[in-house]
């Protein structure tokens, strides 16, 4: 159970420094040169970042928060659980829903980058705190085994 939680963790701390440092390094260091260069980069990292390392990461994050919540006992069980919840709904449903169709259209040409830019990076921010709440949850989660 322990290695179970501990790997919940670290997904979870994974996928929050990831999307944390699109939102304060990424997107401003793009935001910095011309919108032609940030689109083509941005289309470039796009493509790259469709790998099996992001996709244990962000489907294993509330995956495995949810097996350590179905196998913990209470109270413990409770805060992964939680953490399940939120990852999902912050950090997957709005990837799925929002971040992902806007990366589609400016990979399509359909979106200009000051329209894509701020959009994004506000919901990448929300992504990011969803994630930041989640790790915290496991953090207590863990506390509580």
């Amino acid at each position: 159970m322990l290695i179970l939680a501990l790997v919940t963790l670290v997904l979870h701390g994974a996928l929050a420094g990831l999307f944390y440092a699109f939102s304060m390094s990424v997107m401003p260091g793009l935001n910095a040169v011309e919108p032609a260069q940030a689109e083509a980069a941005m289309r470039s990292v796009n493509r790259k970042i469709l790998n099996p390392w992001l996709f244990v990461v962000f489907i294993g994050s509330p995956l495995a928060a949810l097996a350590t919540g179905l196998l913990a006992d209470a109270p413990a069980a409770w805060w992964f659980l939680a953490a399940a919840a939120v990852n999902a709904v912050g950090s997957f449903l709005a990837t799925v829903a929002i971040n992902v169709p806007m990366n589609n259209a400016l990979d399509a040409g359909t979106m200009a980058w000051k329209d894509y830019s701020p959009r994004w990076t506000t919901w990448n921010t929300v992504r990011t705190v969803a994630c930041l709440a989640s790790l915290v949850l496991v953090g207590v989660g863990l506390t509580q085994l």
